[in-house]
């Protein structure tokens, strides 16, 4: 008689599979956070060579039959190819929504598998290529999808630090999108677990690639590669792949005695829909835990000018007091190596605000950024000093408050002191009531990079209306395609 599956494995199924969702502001904010990721997708594909040399068919002109049609271009991909895709385009330049608990990742990593499926679904459903026997294959599953999966990942890493154990926080990705991926293909309550068994077993990426001095560009397709391998584990086990039902917490050989030093994971949070209504936005291309620090060092940098002073030779020495999960993540002292070093070094980005005068857009974390290059982002970055604060860290992780606080102090060469500037919920968390309208514009411009106003209208128009998923995809495609770099 087979063993049942492992608790951890059975809420998860019993989330995805009868959760009712009945907060309206759960389906609004769902809306939301898909269009801030298409907007995040389409200026990646727009903009960056990096990211376009990644998308596309294996075999190259490849068309794949009823096939996902990727946005912003003319692919037509297979399921699996077509969620490495999508994820990477939406992950590509760290501008997609974040959330932070005792890890640190972000959600809407998971639409890459969960817009390819669907769509695929849909145009094979349609042609009777293939036989569904899933959800509907409308806007509104796709939103349902969106809310189960962002609280999957999201409740996981609130309590359980994987990068405590020198693990990327994409397993979490993997976990959430292979859940649900399961539940779109229609597989049973049992395969659905045999499929989330396989994650575990599936072991997880180290982070290295994500720290200094070894940060790479994996990081940008890191989740694009969750997203591929939960279609895949989900799409083995539909083929009658069988799981293992005490993957967790078998002695010795399970993951909690092999690669958890012996513990057994912190039981996230109930499920529900809080975690869509509460996820933080990426107004600005820097990582998340930054962005107060840049918006408290901007204020710092006007009270400087108000004193007819030039910032960039009337500093001695900037003060920031955080949080430790950005000490950990983005306190980056010492020589950069490239992009992915910049856009995760704190010290660089308040160097930047304050010699710019304004918050860095994408193209400054670039090689050929003049930022790059200039001594005085070198000298000011090593004047910067990072403390950790215990009541910053507490508030960063008590689930009533989720600030992502970062106090700046500035001392000039006078002596004089510039009183700290506090900012404890910046643009993009839920609390601040200018980060709604910041993430409207944020999606108008990115989506203007390839599309006209009517078009941009349309899309948002569509994302209210239960209509095919197909049908919404298609007002995505772009018949030019792009070639590889």
């Amino acid at each position: 008689m087979t063993s049942p599956y492992d608790q951890i494995i059975v809420d998860i199924k019993d989330y995805v599979f009868h959760y009712q969702i009945e907060s309206q502001n759960a389906w609004v904010s769902a809306q939301t956070t898909i269009l801030d990721a298409l907007g995040c997708a389409i200026e990646g594909i727009a903009t960056s060579s990096g990211c376009r040399s990644l998308l596309g068919p294996v075999i190259p002109e490849t068309i794949t039959p009823d096939g996902f049609r990727l946005p912003g271009s003319s692919y037509q991909l297979d399921p699996v190819k077509g969620a490495f895709d999508m994820a990477t385009m939406i992950r590509y330049l760290d501008r997609n929504d974040a959330l932070g608990g005792k890890d640190w990742g972000h959600p809407s990593d998971n639409l890459g598998a969960l817009i390819a499926v669907s769509d695929w679904l849909s145009r094979s459903s349609a042609s009777g290529r293939l036989i569904h026997k899933g959800p509907r294959l409308t806007m509104r599953t796709l939103l349902e999808a969106t809310v189960k999966a962002y609280e999957i990942q999201g409740c996981f890493l609130l309590n359980n630090a994987f990068n405590q154990y020198g693990l990327d926080h994409t397993v979490l990705v993997k976990l959430a999108s292979t859940a649900v991926v399961s539940w779109l293909l229609g597989l049973s309550e049992d395969q659905t677990m045999a499929a989330i068994s396989h994650v575990w077993m599936d072991g997880i990426p180290l982070r290295i690639f994500r720290t200094y001095p070894n940060s790479t560009l994996r990081k940008s397709w890191a989740a694009g590669d969750a997203c591929m391998r939960a279609v895949q584990l989900a799409l083995l086990t539909r083929s009658g792949q069988s799981g293992a039902p005490t993957v967790l917490t078998e002695p010795r050989w399970g993951f909690y005695a092999t690669t958890w030093r012996g513990e057994s994971f912190a039981p996230p949070r109930q499920y529900g829909t809080w975690v869509v209504e509460n996820v933080f936005f990426k107004i600005t291309a820097a990582e998340g835990h930054g962005i107060s620090a840049m918006e408290a060092a901007l204020q710092q940098t006007i009270r400087i000018q108000a004193q007819g002073l030039d910032p960039g030779h009337a500093i001695k020495k900037i003060k920031i007091r955080t949080n430790a999960s950005a000490n950990m993540i983005i306190n980056r002292p010492g020589k950069l190596h490239g992009a992915a070093d910049r856009d995760h070094c704190m010290q660089y980005m308040i160097a930047v605000t304050i010699l710019k005068g304004a918050v860095p857009d994408a193209a400054d974390f670039q090689d050929d950024s003049p930022w790059a290059a200039d001594t005085r982002v070198t000298a000011l970055m090593a004047k910067c000093e990072i403390m950790v604060d215990k009541d910053l860290t507490r508030d960063y992780l008590d689930i009533t408050k989720r600030s992502v606080a970062s106090g700046v102090t500035v001392l000039l060469h006078d002596e004089s002191e510039l009183g700290e500037v506090l900012i404890e919920f910046g643009v993009g968390h839920p609390r601040n009531e200018e980060t709604l309208p910041a993430v409207r514009a944020k999606f108008k411009k990115n989506m203007a990079l390839l599309f006209s106003e009517q078009e941009v209208k349309e899309i948002s128009a569509a994302m209210t209306q239960d209509g095919p998923i197909s049908s919404f995809i298609d007002l995505l495609v772009r018949n030019k395609p792009y070639t590889k770099l």
